[in-house]
């Protein structure tokens, strides 16, 4: 369990690195979406055959990164339009 939170914070951080520009998420926020990332990524891993989602390997560890990076994006999107809306 401590193994996937520090799997999830780290993936998280590696899309907050590669997505471009300033996001405005804390720490929970960037946990929560290597998170989910990284179950996305397990599975679709899963999926192509590659082993278990519980399973850490490269294809999964990379699908994951990209998983948490498309959700970083939509995170920061709709913070945005929420933001926009309050001015």
């Amino acid at each position: 369990m401590i193994g996937f939170l520090v799997a999830g914070l780290v993936i998280g951080a590696l899309a907050r690195l590669i997505k471009p520009g300033k996001q405005n998420l804390g720490l929970l926020a960037t946990l929560g979406l290597g998170l989910v990332g990284s179950l996305i990524g397990g599975l679709i891993a899963q999926l192509l055959g590659t082993g278990s989602i519980w399973e850490l390997n490269v294809l999964g560890f990379v699908l994951a990164v990209v998983a948490a990076v498309f959700l970083v994006g939509t995170a920061e999107a709709v913070a945005g339009r929420s933001h926009a809306r309050q001015r």
